[in-house]
C-alpha cells in the first residue's frame, strides 16, 4: 500500500519540503516610531520562512526589551496587551524554523547580551548555518563564556561579538570583523545596540539580506523585499557578499566590506528562488515569480507531451505550471485546491487518519480529472513520498494519464548552510539515479526534471549555490 511509507508522527516535513531555517527584520530610526506595529507587519511578511517560533528586540530610551515566544506570528502579537510598551527607535526580529539547535525555547530568537548589572546591551537574528559553531563553542565556554542555548549557532555569533566589543573598545564594526574572522558558513545577520544597528553577510551570500527606507532617516533590513514593501518602505539594494552596514543616531549609514573583494564569491542558494522565496520578492534585484514562471516554460522545453489540463501544486508549483501552459497551450487549471487554515503540526497517532492528511490538506476537483490527460507540475521532489500520494489521489479521480514535472534538477544531496533537509538516504533522486525508477515508484506515465542547464540560464549571470544538486557547496562542513 502506498500508506505505509508513512510511519512516522506528522510534522512539519510532512509535506516533503526543504524547510528555510528562517527570517529576519530590523528598523532603526533616530526617532521615536511604532516599533510593535513595524516588526509585526515585517515579520508576518518573513512568516513563510519560520513558523515555529518568534520574537523581537526593541531599543527605547537606550534599554533594550526583548519579547519571543513558540507560535506563528499573529498569534504571538495577539497575545501582547501592552503593545506601547515596545514602542522605541529601533528593533530587530526573527521568525524560526530550527536546524541547529532544535526546537527548544532556549533557541528562540533574538539573542540578547547583558552587562554585569543585567541590561541588555545587545540583541542578534541570524538567518543561516555554521559549520564550525561547535569548535568555537567549546572555545569560549573554556574561556568561562556563558551560554543560554541547549545549541545555537546564532548565539555563537553573539557572544564573540560580544567578546571582541569588550576587546575593541566597544566598536561594533571591529567586533564584527573580527567575529567573521572565526566563523564560517551562512549568515544573514542583523545585531541591535543601545546607540547603532548592523547589518551583514557571509563572504558567499547565500542567505538573502536586503535593505530600503521608511522615509529619508528611517532603515530597513529583511530577508526579502516583501518584508520591507509590507511597511510601506521601498527596496535600496542586497547587502553585498562580505559587506556590513552599520546605522546610527547621527541619522548616517556606514557600508564596508570585512573581508577583501578578491575572497568574496557570490553563491546565493538557487532554492530561495525555487521555493522559500515569496514570489512577489526580488532577490538579488531578481524577480522570483518570473523566474518559477520560465522554469516552466523551459520544461515544455526541454520535453513536450500531449495533455489536457496543466495543474500546479499549491502554492510554489503553480507560476511553474503558469509557465507550462504558456509554452505548450495546454490550458492551466487550479484543480488541486489547498486547504489554507490547516495547521502546520498535526499529531495523528492512528495510521487511518494519517492516511486522509494529504485530503485535508490539497483536494483535487474530481470533474476536471476524470478521463483527462494531466501534467502536475511541482516545486521539487525531495523525497518522492508526497508527490507518490498526490498521483494516488489523482489516479483515485479518474486520471487518464499523470505527466509529472519538477521545477527543479533531481536533488541528490542534504544542505548545511541554513536547510533542513533530509538525509542522502531519504532523497529519491540520490537513491534512483535511473528516472524510470522513480517513474514507477510514483506510478506516473512520464517524470522530467528541469536541467541544470535550463536553470542557469533561467537564473542568469549570477552565481549561485547548487549543492543540493550537485554535491559542491561554497563552504566545505568541518
Amino acid at each position: 500500500m502506498i500508506y505505509q511509507l508513512y510511519p512516522y508522527i506528522l510534522n512539519n516535513n510532512y509535506f516533503d519540503k526543504f524547510h528555510d531555517e528562517c527570517g529576519i527584520f530590523g528598523i532603526y530610526s533616530p526617532y521615536k516610531v511604532d516599533t510593535f506595529s513595524l516588526i509585526q507587519f515585517g515579520l508576518f511578511a518573513l512568516q513563510h520562512r519560520g513558523q515555529e517560533a518568534c520574537g523581537f528586540s526593541v531599543l527605547q530610551d537606550g534599554f533594550i526589551i526583548s519579547h519571543k515566544s513558540e507560535g506563528l506570528v499573529l498569534d504571538f502579537f495577539r497575545k501582547i496587551s501592552n503593545s506601547e510598551y515596545y514602542h522605541g527607535n529601533a528593533v530587530i526580529g526573527h521568525t524560526r524554523y530550527s536546524t541547529e539547535g532544535g526546537q527548544s525555547k532556549k533557541n528562540i530568537q533574538p539573542f540578547f547580551g547583558e552587562d554585569p548589572y543585567g541590561k541588555s546591551i545587545i540583541s542578534i537574528v541570524h538567518n543561516g548555518n555554521l559549520v564550525n559553531a561547535t569548535n568555537i563553542r567549546k572555545k569560549l565556554e573554556s574561556k568561562g563564556i556563558n551560554f543560554i542555548s541547549e545549541y545555537s549557532d546564532s548565539e555563537v555569533i553573539l557572544r564573540l561579538i560580544q567578546k571582541y566589543l569588550s576587546e575593541s573598545d566597544n566598536s561594533l564594526e571591529k567586533a564584527i570583523q573580527k567575529t567573521t574572522i572565526d566563523i564560517k558558513g551562512a549568515y544573514s545577520v542583523i545585531v541591535l545596540m543601545d546607540n547603532k544597528m548592523a547589518a551583514f553577510r557571509d563572504p558567499n551570500g547565500i542567505r538573502p539580506l536586503c535593505y530600503g527606507m521608511l522615509n529619508e532617516y528611517t532603515y530597513i533590513f529583511s530577508s526579502e523585499t516583501c518584508g520591507i514593501d509590507s511597511v510601506g518602505g521601498f527596496y535600496v539594494r542586497d547587502l553585498l557578499p562580505g559587506e556590513m552596514i552599520i546605522v546610527d543616531q547621527k541619522k548616517s549609514i556606514q557600508f564596508s566590506l570585512f573581508t577583501e573583494k578578491k575572497n568574496t564569491k557570490k553563491r546565493i542558494c538557487s532554492f530561495e528562488y525555487i521555493y522559500f522565496s515569496r514570489p512577489d520578492s526580488l532577490i538579488e534585484n531578481i524577480n522570483v515569480y518570473e523566474i518559477r514562471e520560465k522554469s516552466g516554460e523551459k520544461l515544455y522545453e526541454q520535453h513536450p507531451v500531449e495533455a489536457d489540463v496543466v495543474i500546479g501544486v499549491p502554492d510554489s508549483g503553480v507560476p511553474a505550471s503558469i509557465g507550462y501552459s504558456k509554452a505548450s497551450g495546454i490550458p492551466f487549471k487550479p484543480i488541486l485546491v489547498k486547504n489554507k487554515y490547516i495547521g502546520r503540526s498535526f499529531i495523528l497517532p492512528k495510521q487511518e487518519m494519517r492516511e486522509k492528511m494529504v485530503n485535508l490538506k490539497l483536494n483535487p476537483i474530481l470533474d476536471e480529472i476524470k478521463g483527462k490527460r494531466i501534467v502536475i507540475i511541482d516545486d521539487s521532489i525531495v523525497r518522492g513520498t508526497t508527490s507518490r500520494r498526490l498521483v494516488y489521489i489523482l489516479r483515485k479521480a479518474g486520471a487518464k494519464e499523470i505527466h509529472f514535472r519538477s521545477a527543479s534538477p533531481p536533488i541528490i544531496g542534504p544542505c548545511y548552510l541554513g536547510v533542513n533537509t533530509p538525509s542522502k538516504k531519504d532523497l529519491i533522486s540520490y537513491n534512483h539515479i535511473d528516472k524510470k525508477n522513480i517513474e514507477k515508484i510514483l506510478n506516473v506515465d512520464s517524470l522530467e526534471f528541469l536541467s541544470m542547464n535550463n536553470l542557469i540560464d533561467i537564473l542568469g549571470s549570477i552565481h549561485y549555490c547548487f549543492g543540493c544538486f550537485t554535491g559542491n557547496y561554497p563552504v566545505q562542513k568541518n
